[in-house]
C-alpha cells in the first residue's frame, strides 16, 4: 500500500488525539483525503480506470458526510480540519 504504518500513525498524531487514535474524525478525514489525492493522481494517468472512479466517488461520500457530522457536532473542530487540509467547503 501507498502509506505505511509510519506514515499512519504520523498523520492520526498530527490530525488525531494520538497515534492510536484512529476513529477520530478528524484523524478519518485525513486519512480519507491522502487517499484520495493518491486516487486522483491515479486517474490522471489511467482515464478508463472505472473501478478506480466508482472508489474514488465512495470515498469522497464517505469523507463528505463525515465532515457533516463534524459540522453539526463541533463548528470549530470542522473550520480547524477544513483549514489545516486545505479543502474548499
Amino acid at each position: 500500500m501507498y502509506l505505511t504504518k509510519e506514515e499512519k500513525e504520523k498523520l492520526f498524531t498530527k490530525h488525531g488525539k494520538g497515534a492510536n487514535d484512529t476513529g477520530s474524525a478528524e484523524g478519518q478525514i485525513a486519512l480519507f483525503t491522502v487517499r484520495i489525492n493518491h486516487l486522483t493522481n491515479h486517474l490522471k494517468k489511467n482515464r478508463k480506470d472505472f473501478n478506480t472512479e466508482r472508489s474514488l466517488v465512495k470515498l469522497v461520500g464517505k469523507r463528505r458526510s463525515l465532515l457533516d457530522y463534524l459540522m453539526k457536532k463541533d463548528i470549530m473542530r470542522y473550520r480547524e480540519i477544513v483549514k489545516e487540509l486545505g479543502l474548499r467547503k
